[in-house]
């Protein structure tokens, strides 16, 4: 996990058309892109001018490097590896909104999924990381050593205070899994207050639309995977694919997925590719590795916990693809 998602393969494909009425609307529509993150960041807007859109980039270009400053556990001063140095040695730590409001959001999706998305998988994250990255499977002594710090309950949170307590030593945090959704929604936040309404901002591969574009009902995208594709046409909604990766590291005839399942601490050993549309970026996000790792017996089951969420989910087990989608009604 942690911000860098690199080399993940996304289904959803923007589709934009041009041929909508200029002389309906007084608005342009302005695209800019850059590196965040490990991957591209893209924010595609409609604004009355050049003036006025290029101070909203800066606006945005500047919260969202605020942000991997404290989300990112890539870099070593960010303000939740300066978190993750303080695990149990016992006193609270006050944070900063951004960073009390994103665990809070995370260890509150980790208890709904019974422990599926951790925060806390920092420690097997390392690990697996530097696995990939040497081609050497970790040892079982590796492995039980970094999976018994993985607990999100080891999170203390003070929400009078904004206050935060690992209970652990040796515990470290790793909001990757869900930093990028999170980060896409609060950047919407922003241009909504600069007097942007319509817009999309993409972190490689996690979606976020607001009004759709002049002249037309929504952003259509286009999801799916194999022959089984549709063109959803979307406003104010957030959607994420994850899955098919070049990270893996194979170990005795077995293919092992960058994706972790934090119960055994171990990559998954089912190729899946899911597909999450949800009411904002943060919870897309989450929730794509949440039900990845759940795999389609288990998600038919746990989808009830997780209302105006739909799920479209792939995976190949026995050398057989096998596809599940939630809910059929779907926009």
């Amino acid at each position: 996990m942690g911000l860098r998602p690199a080399s993940v393969a996304f289904s959803l494909v923007i589709l934009f058309f041009v041929g909508w009425k200029t002389n309906a609307q007084p608005l342009q529509r302005y695209t800019f892109e850059r590196g965040l993150f490990g991957t591209e960041f893209r924010q595609i807007f409609y604004a009355p001018n050049d003036s006025v859109a290029a101070q909203v980039r800066r606006a945005v270009d500047a919260r969202m490097d605020s942000l991997n400053g404290v989300m990112s556990d890539y870099l070593d001063g960010s303000e939740i590896n300066r978190l993750s140095a303080t695990a149990g040695s016992g006193p609270w730590v006050e944070v900063s909104p951004y960073l009390y409001d994103v665990l809070r959001r995370a260890v509150l999706i980790a208890r709904q999924s019974d422990g599926l998305f951790d925060p806390t998988i920092g420690p097997l994250s390392q690990l697996w990381r530097r696995a990939v990255r040497r081609s050497i499977f970790p040892t079982k002594a590796e492995l039980r050593k970094a999976h018994r710090l993985v607990d999100y309950r080891y999170i203390a949170l003070d929400s009078v205070h904004r206050r935060v307590r690992l209970k652990k030593p040796g515990m470290r945090l790793d909001v990757g899994g869900i930093g990028q959704g999170y980060a896409i929604d609060e950047g919407m936040k922003l241009l909504h207050e600069l007097g942007i309404r319509s817009a999309l901002l993409d972190i490689g591969g996690d979606i976020l639309v607001s009004d759709p574009p002049p002249g037309e009902r929504g952003w259509r995208i286009l999801t799916g995977a194999n022959a089984d594709t549709a063109t959803l046409l979307l406003q104010h909604a957030g959607i994420t694919t994850s899955g098919a990766t070049h990270r893996y590291l194979d170990h005795n005839g077995k293919r092992y997925s960058h994706l972790l399942n934090p119960r055994t601490g171990l990559g998954l050993l089912h190729h899946a590719q899911t597909t999450v549309l949800a009411p904002d970026g943060t919870w897309a996000d989450a929730l794509t590795k949440v039900f990845s790792v759940a795999g389609i017996r288990k998600s038919k089951r746990l989808i009830r916990r997780f209302p105006g969420v739909t799920v479209w989910l792939t995976e190949e087990r026995d050398g057989r693809l096998h596809s599940w989608q939630s809910n059929k009604k779907a926009p």
